[in-house]
């Protein structure tokens, strides 16, 4: 638009110049321009509206101002810039509204934009045609909306790249292994030799070997990039659903191997699993006084090693070997000295695999509590360990550190991976593994499906940089005296390719002989809070290739084993048949892709060919009214996932007939066969143009109608022409917008003579009926009907009386004038008002004195009995009872007194109680159905009053009997026993009522039938000593905040709202969304039993009316989620050990046999834990009581 410019001062010249502005108030009068300006000017009845006035109210007149506005998406076109006409000679002073403003150009065309073409029928532009102009975004739209399915492509293995391993539900601890088993090249070679046995009842496809080879295979030779291991889960018989110990997930399975390993002929294979991963160990022990060495062997897979802060591998490794002095009470019984004597015990290393695995003791077992923990120290291990230093008795070792160069050790060791467990709990978390790929020469992170590739686990630092960092040496002494060195203050980094816990030590700490270990370049050290296994191979190992930037000894000049070795043929033909599967999936895929694109092209020509037609060029052309929606679905419904087509007809009332074409057989089978666009946003109830609805109206050329309909397949319905604007609809709003000029010109006349002065006569009129009717838009008014007479039903009683005479209530009628009467009955010429000379009706007059009269009484009998019964009115309902100690009481219905100060507020308007009645606290028996002296008892449907005032209460109205009590000594006494079995009834006969939750501290015990105590009531304890004031009652009307609330409630009690039919789990849910505690938090007790059956309603479980239960909350154990190690004192409920391998192959069953499902449990008559929150349902129950999930596959 062009700028805004104020109005010139001088004369206005005649006519309009190019860019001169014209305000739109100055047209409202000129009938082109407005929909509705004809009404009351062109015409004043019905029978003078024509069909061009019936255009004009849907804006689509010949002269009509909308535009028809050009197509801004015909090819090659566009849009020259706006002229801006801009007088620097008149300054702006002030602004006006855009849309107030018309522009007047001889050099332009109307302007076409989404805000100023909102409402033009004519204008077809922005309904959603740029969705389809770029033709990539539509084609990703397109394929979203016409699914084709996961793109196979999208599992393809990448060149060279390992593959992950599908999670079965809680199957990433072998995941992890298996991964590390598979880079050890040997290890997966005999893997592969293993041939099958003479085995009549078992198959060699159905063992666990054969389906390592498989996994193995597809390791190796997959076209996918995940591998599904399901059936060496189902062939171990695992449960995938329980996470189990890794650590102890390795050492049976390679004692599971190794069995099936000695099965066979091929002697090295027979010994693989010793000869790559055993080594030996020898425990010493020898005698102080004869020097006799005692010595007993052992093997071992893994080295364990307990964790210290911030401790270095070697560190841990010198204080397992670290010798132990026997003596005192701890003295060894010498078999060659036949007595106790000090002795010196220690481990010794012998011999070392090829393969060193190193067991980080992560996982503790903590006695105080007798369950596993998760230590969260962390731990320094090298790239590069010199085992040489640790090996032979501690004489050997010694000698070996003096040496000055690792190159010389024939016990060299690099890390080739790094197990992970991420997780606070020791019962919970997740596995992981950072893997060296011996082919790739390239370190990755496992995490199941998921593959990362690590650019490098100890990244190379700047030459320059690193020679600067001089690290000091600093020495800890050890309990023999020897020095241990420590690292240097370490910068730390983590690794950016890994969300591990894994930080790299850039400055390298010297080892325990001052040297560095190698290599020369990198870091050596990692830190991790999160490594549990540790891997490391041999330098110079053949089933292990050289990392890159190798430089020591034989590690330069060794080959890297053959890494491709081949699987067995039956191993590849599984792998074979996978990937033929994908190769077909994927070139499937393709044609499928290939179609629907040309399909895509095709539609998409189609659709931008009509709408960039579609636009009329003259209104004479002929055309169809559709609505702004169906034009937006149908160019949006190829880009949104279709729906199911439906035909939804137009709607007809009986009496209009809506203008359509004869349906022949040919128009049904063409309804039946495309997709009906509805245009019913824009269609009134007689079945044709709504005029009401004319800014969704769109005008659009009946051949793009019809290109639509053959083309694309979708038929606009109704099809209707601009022809077809409504009659009906159109003298309906004619009559209004008649009623909306006539009446405020009518209301003016009447407001012209209605004043009359005192001494002058006239007529009574209702003043509401008058103020409403004197309204621009009177309230009384509805549409299509006549407003209702000054008469009316509803206001003929502000008028006139019952007995048909003037009403004697002034404020509610008005006088007018003899002439504003006249006005008035040339629209309602049955109304006949009451002279202003009438009197008013006698009668009523009458009854007006005698009712103050009334009113005057009934307020002295209230004042009265709040004067007599001034303790009860006080007190009463209030919980007020320090008054009533040793004095003698009755009890009163709580509904009697409310009923009783609500009277006494208004006396003349509420009804005075008539009676008293206690029969609901006496039983059938004649006894009481409550015991005073039992907690909830006595509830909020009974009060405790004076007996005084019950005596008062007894002369003044009528009821009983009488239910008196005392309070001596803390404890009530009543003349009436107490019916055991009606009072069980009455608290156990409720369909909704209130219970106390009493919330426990973290530091109160947890309640059990015997430590049980029903709390009595105590009407001893003071509530309130001194007199309530007005003031004091008003403060303590504030409402506290809730935090404040919650935190004085915390410890204390909560009323809650309950029903009989209400389950544990519904009320626990409800006290989470009370109190904030979380649902598997929440431990409930009534009268000391815990109420764990989730589904238990409050009737069965024996809970009655205004009962209490208890609340306490359970927390996590805060020393398995914190990094500290401190111990929480107090007693805490164990955690139930699972069953970990029992029932599995594993665990000890059958060498191989028929498989079961990875979810299966050998028991099933236990309980069924919930994967999601760890609660014990019942056997048989499909979904969880506490959260709702699934327990089918548990």
């Amino acid at each position: 638009m062009p700028p805004k410019r104020t109005r010139r001062t001088s004369p206005a010249s005649t006519g309009l110049t190019a860019g001169e502005r014209l305000k739109r108030a100055k047209l409202t009068g000129n009938a082109t321009y407005s929909a509705w300006g004809w009404v009351g000017t062109e015409a004043t009845e019905t029978s003078q509206i024509t069909l061009e006035h019936r255009l004009a109210t849907c804006g689509l007149s010949k002269t009509s101002n909308n535009p028809l506005c050009s197509n801004k998406y015909v090819e090659k076109r566009k849009t020259p810039p706006e002229s801006k006409v801009v007088d620097n000679n008149t300054p702006s002073t002030h602004t006006e509204p855009t849309d107030d403003v018309i522009v007047i150009s001889d050099d332009e065309g109307p302007s076409c934009s989404v805000k100023l073409c909102k409402y033009n029928p004519y204008c077809l532009n922005y309904l959603g045609q740029e969705k389809w102009e770029n033709a990539d975004k539509a084609y990703e739209a397109y394929m979203k909306a016409h699914d084709l399915g996961e793109n196979p492509k999208a599992h393809t293995r990448q060149s060279h790249t390992p593959i992950g391993l599908k999670n079965l539900g809680a199957t990433c601890y072998a995941n992890a292994y298996l991964q590390v088993w598979f880079q050890d090249v040997l290890f997966r070679m005999g893997v592969y030799q293993c041939q099958p046995l003479q085995d009549s009842e078992h198959t060699f496809e159905n063992s666990p070997i054969f389906q390592l080879q498989v996994t193995f295979a597809a390791m190796q030779h997959s076209a996918l990039n995940t591998f599904n291991p399901v059936k060496l889960v189902e062939s171990l018989k695992l449960r995938a659903t329980e996470q189990q110990d890794a650590q102890e997930f390795s050492k049976l399975f390679m004692a599971h191997l190794d069995t099936e390993f000695k099965k066979q002929q091929n002697p090295e294979l027979q010994s693989l699993i010793t000869d790559q991963f055993e080594g030996k160990q020898v425990y010493n022990t020898v005698c102080q006084s004869c020097q006799r060495r005692s010595e007993r062997d052992s093997s071992f897979l893994e080295i364990e090693v307990n964790l210290e802060n911030n401790a270095t591998l070697e560190e841990r490794l010198s204080a397992l070997l670290e010798p132990e002095i026997l003596s005192g009470d701890n003295k060894y019984l010498c078999q060659q000295c036949d007595s106790l004597q000090d002795a010196k015990r220690f481990t010794e290393l012998r011999e070392l695999p090829p393969v060193l695995h190193f067991s980080l003791l992560r996982f503790v077992y903590d006695i105080s509590t007798m369950e596993r923990k998760k230590s969260k120290q962390s731990i320094l291990f090298p790239t590069f360990i010199d085992m040489d230093r640790f090996l032979g008795p501690p004489e050997v070792r010694a000698q070996r550190k003096k040496r000055s160069a690792a190159k010389e050790s024939k016990n060299l060791y690099e890390l080739r991976g790094v197990l992970l467990h991420k997780g606070a709990s020791a019962y919970h978390g997740h596995y992981e593994a950072q893997v060296f790929d011996v082919k790739n020469q390239s370190w990755y992170q496992f995490n199941d499906e998921e593959v990362t590739k690590i650019e490098s686990l100890v990244p190379k630092l700047d030459i320059s940089k690193k020679a600067g960092k001089a690290a000091k040496d600093t020495k800890k002494k050890n309990g023999n005296g020897a020095s241990k060195v420590r690292p240097p203050p370490k910068k730390r980094r983590r690794i950016e390719d890994s969300d591990s816990e894994i930080e790299i030590i850039e400055s390298p700490p010297q080892t325990q002989g001052g040297e560095k270990s190698p290599p020369s370049e990198g870091p050596d050290y990692i830190s991790s809070k999160d490594a549990y296994m540790l891997v490391y191979a041999r330098v110079g190992n053949k089933s292990a290739a050289p990392m890159p930037g190798d430089s020591n000894g034989d590690a330069t000049t060794s080959q890297p084993p053959n890494v491709d070795i081949e699987p067995p043929p039956k191993a590849m033909e599984v792998v074979q048949a996978m990937n033929a599967a994908h190769e077909i999936a994927c070139k499937d895929y393709d044609e499928r892709e290939k179609e629907t694109r040309a399909r895509f092209d095709q539609i998409r020509n189609t659709v931008m060919d009509i709408y960039r037609s579609w636009n009329l060029s003259s209104r004479d052309e002929d055309c169809i009214v559709a609505s702004r929606q169906s034009l937006e679905a149908w160019i949006s419904r190829h880009l949104v996932k279709p729906k199911t087509p439906k035909r939804t007809p137009s709607p007809a009332s009986a009496d209009v007939t809506p203008k359509t074409e004869s349906l022949d057989t040919t128009t049904q089978d063409a309804l039946t066969s495309h997709t009906l666009l509805p245009i019913s946003e824009v269609v009134c109830p007689h079945g044709q143009l709504d005029p009401e609805k004319a800014a969704y109206m769109k005008v659009v050329r009946e051949i793009a109608c019809r290109r639509i309909a053959e083309e694309d397949g979708c038929l606009l319905t109704p099809k209707l022409t601009p022809a077809d604007v409504c009659a009906a609809c159109v003298e309906r709003m004619f009559k209004e917008k008649l009623y909306q000029i006539e009446h405020p010109r009518l209301v003016s006349r009447f407001d012209e003579v209605a004043a009359v002065e005192d001494d002058e006569d006239g007529y009574w009129i209702s003043k509401a009926w008058l103020k409403d009717w004197r309204l621009a838009k009177p309230k009384m008014h509805v549409e299509g009907e006549s407003d209702p007479p000054p008469d009316a039903e509803q206001f003929l009683s502000d008028v006139v009386c019952e007995h048909g005479k003037l009403a004697t209530n002034v404020a509610t009628r008005r006088r007018i004038s003899a002439e504003a009467y006249s006005v008035l009955s040339e629209i309602y010429p049955s109304w006949k008002p009451p002279s202003t000379r009438t009197e008013p009706c006698a009668i009523c007059e009458t009854l007006v004195h005698l009712s103050r009269e009334d009113k005057r009484e009934y307020r002295k009998q209230a004042e009265e009995e709040k004067a007599r019964l001034k303790h009860m009115h006080d007190n009463a309902l209030n919980g007020n009872t320090a008054l009533l100690e040793d004095v003698p009481c009755a009890i009163v219905p709580s509904q009697f007194v409310r009923s009783w100060r609500q009277w006494l507020m208004r006396p003349s308007e509420v009804t005075r109680p008539d009676r008293i009645d206690n029969s609901q606290f006496i039983c059938e028996h004649g006894l009481l159905a409550f015991d005073p002296n039992v907690t909830g008892d006595v509830d909020s449907s009974m009060t405790i009053i004076k007996r005084s005032d019950w005596d008062a209460l007894e002369q003044l109205y009528t009821g009983g009997p009488l239910i008196a009590i005392e309070n001596a000594g803390g404890k009530y006494t009543h003349e009436l026993a107490v019916c055991a079995e009606c009072r069980l009834q009455r608290r156990t006969s409720f369909d909704m009522t209130e219970i106390t939750i009493r919330v426990l501290g973290p530091n109160d015990p947890v309640p059990t039938p015997q430590t049980y105590n029903q709390e009595p009531i105590q009407p001893t304890k003071p509530i309130q000593t001194t007199l309530t004031t007005y003031s004091k009652r008003q403060n303590e009307g504030y409402r506290k905040s809730k935090r404040i609330r919650q935190v004085k409630e915390y410890g204390k009690r909560r009323k809650i709202t309950i029903t009989k039919a209400m389950s544990v789990k519904e009320l626990k849910i409800m006290l989470n969304d009370e109190l904030g505690i979380p649902v598997i938090s929440q431990r409930l007790f009534h009268r000391g039993q815990e109420l764990d059956d989730s589904s238990a309603t409050m009737l069965s479980l024996g809970i009655l009316s205004n009962d209490t239960l208890d609340l306490k909350e359970e927390n996590e154990d805060i020393d398995l989620l914190s990094d500290t190690d401190i111990e929480i004192d107090g007693p805490r409920k164990k955690r139930v050990e699972g069953q970990a391998f029992g029932g599995t192959l594993l665990g000890g069953g059958s060498s191989f046999g028929p498989s079961v499902p990875p979810s299966s449990s050998p028991d099933a008559s236990g309980p069924v834990a919930c994967p999601a929150c760890t609660y014990e349902n019942t056997p048989g129950d499909v979904a969880c009581a506490m959260c709702e999930t699934s327990l089918l596959n548990v």
